[in-house]
């Protein structure tokens, strides 16, 4: 499946259901009140979010979503059935903005979470509704409201505890296939990840963290260069940034992969040089150890925790899982102190 991360779609909600016009006829009552009864509404449409899905790429094929109208009304105080809803699944991470006004509508990123997107309009009244002591044979009745309608934008930022950023062929992608059950495309030369991968890194049935390998970043890529500034937006939401630099191309090549990263990341937003940062020195089963320490030495005099390891090995990979994990879980249990703080 191809990835899509943006997409722009129509709902409709049902239109309400006309009240009914009807009189009673009932043999010896020959002149009964008015029995009409009133319309049903109509169905709300309704995104929600399915944690299975990690693409729009469904809204390339289909992009009208229309809810049931609900019913007439009947005679003898019968209301017609409401329309059904219309529920329509969305990744995690879903943003959802009016395309004709680029308001914020929503932001949909917990498991089941729903957002009502259009609403179904109120059924009309029936004629018994209208009668009175001075009109008390009324011969009309309302038509039901139009359903709400709009043109939604749909914006898609992969929700991730960990982002993998770092230069083409620097082993991301070898890296998140040896952590988790990911499969993404590996070969030996640059931009094999098109798009971005998620991939889940168990510690236990409980314990996990899910890891994005963002397509790899060049020299001026966030003005346009090369391919990955298009998927920076995928690491917004990280919790911490893992450098991944290829250690046996040198030290010096190393730092200057990193100093090159950090400067992409900077031109696409302030925001995300905030964020937590490992450096991984990968591939250091090929790589000279006098370079592997240098680098070490010169990347930690930065402040930032450095783990050489080698995604084809496996060789100090449990270590930097453990560390992520660890920073992670942090950050988790502060997000979840303020969120008791709010409700307190």
């Amino acid at each position: 499946m191809n990835f899509v991360d943006e997409a722009e779609i129509y709902v409709k909600a049902g239109d309400g259901g006309p009240g009914a016009v009807s009189f009673r006829r009932e043999k010896y009552v020959p002149r009964g009140g008015p029995d009409g009864g009133d319309g049903g509404k109509g169905g709300d449409v309704i995104l929600k979010v399915d944690t299975g899905l990690n693409t729009l790429q469904p809204f390339r094929y289909r992009k009208r979503f229309v809810a049931e109208s609900g019913k007439a009304g009947r005679g003898k105080n019968m209301h017609g059935r409401s329309g059904r809803d219309l529920t329509v699944k969305v990744p995690p991470g879903t943003i959802v903005f009016d395309a004709d006004t680029g308001l914020l509508l929503a932001d949909l990123t917990r498991k089941d979470q729903k957002w009502t997107a259009a609403r179904g309009g109120v059924g009309g009244k029936g004629n018994a509704r209208f009668a009175t002591s001075t009109n008390q044979a009324p011969r009309y009745s309302q038509e039901g409201r139009k359903g709400q309608e709009r043109r939604l934008r749909l914006e898609l930022k992969l929700l991730a505890d960990v982002g993998l950023v770092g230069a083409p062929n620097a082993g991301k992608s070898t890296l998140l296939a040896r952590c988790s059950a990911a499969r993404p495309k590996i070969a030996n030369y640059p931009f094999t990840t098109l798009v971005p991968q998620l991939g889940v890194v168990a510690f236990s049935p409980d314990e996990s963290l899910v890891m994005a390998d963002i397509p790899g970043l060049i020299e001026g890529a966030h003005r346009g260069i090369g391919m990955g500034v298009e998927f920076l937006k995928h690491i917004e939401r990280t919790t911490v940034l893992l450098h991944v630099l290829d250690v046996s191309l040198g030290a010096d090549e190393a730092v200057r992969q990193f100093n090159v990263i950090e400067e992409e990341l900077a031109g696409f937003g302030q925001e995300l040089l905030n964020k937590r940062l490992v450096i991984a020195l990968n591939k250091i089963d090929i790589s000279e150890k006098e370079e592997i320490e240098q680098a070490k030495a010169r990347l930690k005099g930065q402040g930032i925790d450095v783990y050489p390891i080698s995604a084809f090995t496996g060789e100090g990979v449990d270590r930097l899982l453990n560390r992520l994990f660890k920073i992670v879980s942090q950050e988790r249990q502060k997000v979840d102190d303020q969120n008791g703080e709010e409700n307190f």
